[in-house]
């Protein structure tokens, strides 16, 4: 399951990179048409570069984000009852593109496990 989020959003960025290259390249266009001399075209040609650079390395910072969320999908959590541990694996969730983390503890699923008293 996380490793087809983690390709969902890799395609996600790679089609956000895409289409900030391609804007830049039109803007360059425009800038290089509506100016006069080879020094502003330059600039424009550099500005475009700029941006299309930008873009790769957001999509590379993306990817590395995705691959280390992968990583981090499920933590373990542990709680103490009298002479037994009950562990649960609780799937963290992803909110937003920024990627922001969160666990939750399910007490159901803690509280549920039998529970041994001195036998």
């Amino acid at each position: 399951m996380e490793s087809a989020k983690e390709t969902a959003s890799n395609v996600a960025a790679s089609a956000k990179s895409g289409m900030d290259k391609t804007k830049a390249t039109v803007q360059e266009k425009v800038e290089r048409m509506t100016t006069h001399t080879p020094v502003e075209k330059d600039m424009a040609t550099q500005r475009k570069q700029e941006k299309i650079d930008q873009a790769e390395l957001n999509k590379q910072a993306a990817r590395q984000h995705n691959a280390a969320a992968k990583q981090q999908s499920t933590t373990t959590t542990t709680s103490t009852t009298g002479d037994t541990t009950n562990t649960t694996t609780v799937p963290l969730q992803r909110h937003g593109m920024a990627g922001h983390l969160h666990g939750r503890v399910d007490e159901a699923a803690v509280g549920s496990h039998p529970h041994q008293h001195g036998s």
